[in-house]
């Protein structure tokens, strides 16, 4: 799924909470986004605003809470933050890791207003 899909299934999602939800429009979404799942908090602005316009969360407000990333050396078992967003183990070198956090993408909360 590319960005756009992401964006769009996300604003999909907003749309029929607030509509469950007999609100009048999107104030503010929350988002989660893990700093190693590949999207930028800009580029999701920018689709936001172009695939929500005619939308009840046109003129929403994003916040991105980012999560920092965190892997476990699969050789020595050691825990880290990978620099430059690779998986590479300071401890022994070992290029096998599984990641603990920072792949992370998901709504947190929406907020809705009533007129």
């Amino acid at each position: 799924m590319n960005d756009r899909d992401l964006i769009a299934t996300l604003i999909h999602k907003v749309v029929d909470h607030v509509q469950l939800a007999n609100s009048d429009h999107v104030v503010t979404v929350h988002m989660v986004l893990g700093e190693i799942a590949g999207l930028d908090p800009a580029s999701i602005q920018t689709h936001w605003n172009e695939l929500s316009k005619g939308t009840l969360a046109e003129h929403a407000q994003l916040h991105f809470r980012l999560i920092p990333a965190e892997v476990q050396c699969m050789a020595c078992f050691s825990k880290y933050h990978p620099v430059d967003k690779l998986i590479y183990c300071p401890y022994c070198g070992s290029f096998g890791a599984k990641i603990l956090t920072g792949e992370e993408c998901c709504l947190e909360s929406i907020e809705t207003e009533y007129e």
